[in-house]
């Protein structure tokens, strides 16, 4: 039980606190809420706290962990599969789907036009989170991640984006009706909690792989496959919260050498299956260069009236 003067540690170390992280989480911290109270919350000095007194250091890379009572996040992507994702993302070979989110939620945001916050819930490295705020024109950006080593990309993705580790399964440390848009890339999607934050006019912006991703190289290298029924079953995952707008898809082809393969391979969740060794056998029996077919599908949903 948690109560007034409780203090959360995140790491008191000494170290100076990342200016721009601490900036971003000043921003923002009227969108967040207090995980074991509820309450408001403000950036005082190293830490952000409520009024009831709960305390939540903020650590030397500018992130704050804001996870609920008895609840502790599993650990999220490795510094590993992190580095992977920023190394590929950073080539921009998915691009077009940051293109394609970013319009997404501004379509959204321009209709909601109330100014609040984005929302990424399980943002990895910030990459589609920065794309989306630049579009909407400065909003602020909160990323909402289990990994640490993924939060210290994020906050270093866009000056706008605080970083903020929680379990996307759980209670958010959102406030009711904070969110102009939520985004879900590959991502956990709680659909109870998602509907509470948005903005009654609010979007959520959901990616998942179509049932083509990657088919040149899937069995190739042993990664996980795509179920075709899931934008399907997605939809009714969430139907009792959110309603679908919109959907479409985004098709296109990438030429990957050896090590844009590997980092494809090892960003994601087939990472937690295949042995790096037999990774990079695999993929050293490759042509030099591959073309891989990227399928995606783009859907928008709304908040139901009764959610």
């Amino acid at each position: 039980m948690h109560s007034g003067g409780t203090r959360h540690e995140e790491g008191i170390d000494g170290v100076s606190r990342d200016p721009a992280g601490s900036a971003a989480l000043a921003a923002v911290c009227g969108d967040l809420r207090c995980p074991h109270c509820g309450a408001d919350l403000r950036l005082v000095g190293g830490s952000v706290e409520c009024a009831a007194g709960h305390t939540y250091d903020v650590a030397r890379h500018g992130h704050v962990s804001l996870a609920g009572p008895g609840r502790r996040p599993a650990a999220g992507d490795s510094e590993e599969m992190v580095a992977a994702r920023a190394a590929f993302l950073g080539a921009g070979h998915f691009a077009p789907i940051a293109r394609a989110v970013s319009a997404a939620a501004g379509k959204s945001a321009g209709g909601a036009g109330r100014g609040g916050c984005v929302v990424d819930v399980g943002a990895g490295t910030g990459y589609y989170l920065a794309w989306t705020i630049r579009e909407l024109g400065g909003r602020r950006g909160v990323a909402l991640d289990s990994s640490r080593p993924a939060l210290r990309r994020a906050i270093r993705a866009d000056p706008a984006i605080a970083g903020v580790v929680c379990d996307a399964w759980g209670p958010l440390p959102v406030r009711d009706g904070a969110a102009d848009v939520v985004l879900s890339v590959f991502a956990p999607r709680n659909a109870a909690e998602i509907a509470r934050i948005l903005t009654g006019r609010g979007a959520l912006v959901v990616v998942t792989p179509g049932p083509g991703h990657l088919g040149e190289i899937v069995s190739e290298l042993g990664m996980i496959g795509v179920d075709p029924d899931k934008p399907a079953r997605l939809e009714a995952k969430l139907a009792a919260h959110l309603r679908e707008v919109s959907a479409g898809s985004v098709d296109f082809e990438m030429t990957l050498d050896h090590a844009g393969v590997r980092a494809l391979a090892g960003m994601g969740p087939s990472a937690h299956h295949i042995d790096r060794a037999v990774l990079d056998e695999r993929v050293a029996g490759l042509p030099a260069e591959v073309r891989v077919t990227a399928e995606f599908v783009v859907q928008t949903f709304g908040r139901r009236p009764s959610a």
